[in-house]
């Protein structure tokens, strides 16, 4: 059968076919049916996609074979692909965009059928609506037009079984499989294919689901172009301000519709930069308030039930947007497996995305930025909210306060208490804290608030061997200095002086030397002021190492030493082993290189005393370079090796690394240039895995020399 158009309307009443098949229908039935509510616009031909569709190459690829009559066989009826996402991402115009290419290619000669069931209306659109407006895109109507609804459904199903072309079927905006299911071509019309676009993930369906993200950061700014030169191809504001463009889709979220609609915005302002509107949002308490998404938003919002809505606002207030199940938890108060089927459902009503957490029994999810916006101002709405919002920053605080300090104890060596509830092993501690590093940096900045600042100075200061370990120290002087700032004026001395002790250590590794003096110093004179005569001897440390980066050696020797007098008097084996190590860096340096050895060695064994293994690997890392500088090659080699052996042990990458580089510059010292291009490959690896990609590319260069 062939299908003759008329208008937007196929026209079958032209053949005896259909006038046969419509008398049969209508001809056993006497039940009359009411509709209520506006009856949709069904289409035969498609809508246009948007002008300007870019980014979606990957979504089309996954989308079209599903389409294709020729393509997949699912073993269905019919072959179903339902495309969900949140609301403004795009489906609309990439199932648009996809049927457009599919009628190119000859895919659907039966012809193509479009209904928008307004499914996040006040009034959706209805099955038995829908029914009506596709027969009327059929060319059933009037006199033809069946009396009943079961009739109607017949009479759909029948002409749609009958059509042996392959027809599409574009269900557009469904908010519930009842809007779709009996819209479903029956038994025998297995050629045809259905899309459907949802804001929900249609799981109830048999179909091909396909998830759509926002788009990828040079698909927005290339989306942000288009829509400005459609209008005016003389609009070179992208040409002359790329840095701006690409701002402006980070703000936007990369979301397809905020992106139109800045685009929008900019048109109105033709003589404005676009750094002006990336200010202004970024400006605004809530950026979907001046992307006007709020009502997209609000619509979804609205369909949610209450637990959701809650853990969704709580969401918001976490202090990253990325959240793991177990912290989420925290953030409710809620066993996490009540919580994980909550964030199932908001998952699948695309307000959060998920992601492998860092065990096997969980996952994290993420907001999308603007989401997160939407839902903080949310949390906001009122005086309950509100309370609600900081209870739940207070128990967020509690959880990141146990789990770090059990963290911080496997971490340790030995480790102190460990918890094997919590951590079974240094490397579970370690994959926990890499996965929450950036929630509880940002947790540690809580500390500006008055209300939750005691227990984020303590995060921020339990944190310092972590980040540290990883070498982190950018991390390490934010938290350092929220932690002293909030101290200052009101907080325990102790707690300031730590502050200052962890700022003098990161501001060194940085190269920040003076600011580190004057750090060190100020950690020094307070822990003086209050009789902690073990923190000031760790001060007078860090001080020490500063000073010698500083090239005043006398003065760092002098440090180290006041170090290791105030740890052997306080009986702090470890914090003396430290300082004598220092110490005898600061020697060296110096050129006084057989006391810098005995230095060493009395480090190692005050290490060893105190089984502190990470402690003994540094100081036969130290003691090997000081080998190395003074010809005892063979010693300096087996040095190195005692070194990497711990470090290996305990996971540390970073000093892996440092050893492997050492050992490859002493056996190329005692001529085995071989064996140092393997040793400095090797190092270059694991610098990969410390994040260190200069230092790899550096000794991969030196391998090759």
């Amino acid at each position: 059968m062939t299908t003759a158009y008329s208008g937007d309307h196929a026209d079958f009443g032209g053949g005896t076919f259909n006038d046969s098949v419509i008398g049969k229908v209508e001809g056993g039935l006497h039940q009359h049916s009411y509709h209520h509510g506006p009856v949709p616009i069904a289409t035969a031909s498609l809508p246009a996609p948007p002008a300007g569709f870019t980014g979606r190459d990957g979504d089309l690829e996954r989308l079209l074979p599903v389409l294709d009559p020729a393509g997949v066989d699912t073993g269905l009826p019919v072959v179903i692909c339902a495309v969900s996402g949140l609301g403004g991402i795009g489906k609309t115009s990439l199932a648009l965009y996809a049927a457009q290419l599919a009628d190119a290619n000859g895919w659907f000669p039966g012809g193509t059928l479009f209904v928008d069931l307004r499914g996040y209306d006040d009034n959706p659109v209805t099955a038995d609506q829908a029914v009506l407006a596709l027969l009327d895109a059929l060319g059933v109507r009037g006199a033809r037009l069946p009396q009943t609804t079961a009739a109607q459904y017949a009479l759909y199903r029948t002409l749609l079984a009958r059509e042996r072309q392959p027809m599409l079927i574009l269900l557009d905006n469904a908010s519930d499989p009842a809007q779709i299911t009996a819209l479903l071509p029956g038994v025998g019309a297995g050629q045809h294919r259905v899309l459907v676009t949802s804001r929900d993930r249609l799981t109830d369906l048999p179909a091909r689901l396909i998830g759509l993200d926002t788009l990828a950061p040079d698909a927005a700014a290339d989306l942000l172009t288009l829509a400005l030169r459609l209008s005016d191809d003389r609009d070179d504001r992208p040409t002359r301000e790329p840095d701006a463009l690409r701002e402006l889709a980070a703000v936007c979220g990369h979301h397809p519709l905020a992106l139109q609609i800045a685009a929008s915005m900019l048109r109105k302002r033709r003589y404005r930069g676009i750094a002006s509107l990336v200010e202004e949002i970024r400006d605004a308490a809530d950026p979907t308030d001046v992307l006007a998404l709020r009502p997209v938003f609000d619509v979804s919002y609205g369909r949610l039930p209450d637990p959701q809505a809650r853990l969704l606002r709580l969401l918001a207030v976490a202090p990253t947007a990325d959240v793991d199940v177990d912290a989420a938890a925290a953030l409710a108060d809620l066993p996490s497996d009540v919580v994980q089927a909550l964030l199932d459902e908001l998952a699948s009503a695309h307000f959060v995305t998920p992601a492998p957490g860092a065990g096997s029994r969980s996952w994290r999810c993420r907001l999308h930025d603007l989401v997160r916006a939407y839902g903080a101002r949310l949390a906001t709405g009122d005086t309950e909210l509100a309370e609600e919002a900081e209870a739940a920053r207070g128990r967020l605080l509690s959880f990141y306060a146990r789990h770090l300090r059990a963290a911080d104890e496997r971490l340790s060596w030995p480790p102190r208490d460990p918890d094997p509830e919590l951590f079974g092993s240094r490397a579970a501690a370690l994959a926990w804290l890499d996965a929450e590093r950036a929630g509880l940096v940002a947790a540690a900045q809580w500390a500006e608030s008055d209300l939750h600042a005691e227990a984020a100075v303590g995060l921020a200061l339990r944190l310092w061997r972590y980040l540290d370990w990883r070498r982190y120290f950018e991390d390490l002087i934010t938290v350092s200095r929220c932690a002293q700032q909030a101290t200052e004026v009101s907080g325990p001395r102790t707690d300031e002086a730590m502050a200052w002790n962890s700022l003098c250590f990161s501001l060194r590794e940085l190269g920040r030397v003076q600011e580190a003096i004057d750090a060190g110093i100020r950690a020094r004179d307070l822990y003086q002021a209050i009789g902690d005569r073990q923190g000031e001897a760790s001060a007078w440390d860090n001080l020490g190492n500063g000073l010698r980066v500083d090239g005043r050696h006398d003065e760092a020797i002098h440090a180290h030493t006041r170090a290791r007098e105030l740890c052997r008097a306080e009986g702090d084996g470890s914090g003396e082993a430290s300082a004598w190590d220092h110490l005898g860096i600061a020697l060296s340096d110096a050129g006084r290189h057989k006391e810098a050895t005995a230095a060493h060695t009395k480090a190692l064994d005050l290490y060893r005393a105190a089984d502190d293994r990470d402690g003994e690997g540094r100081a036969w890392h130290n003691l090997g370079v000081e080998w190395c500088q003074t010809g005892r090659t063979d010693e300096a080699i087996q040095a190195f090796e005692k070194a990497l052996e711990v470090c290996r042990e305990l996971e540390d990458w970073y000093g892996t690394a440092q050893s492997l580089s050492e050992l490859a510059r002493a056996h190329r010292a005692g001529s085995d240039p071989a064996r140092a291009r393997a040793l400095w490959l090797q190092a270059a690896v694991a610098y990969e895995r410390a994040d260190a990609p200069a230092k790899a590319s550096e000794s991969r260069h030196k391998a090759d020399q």
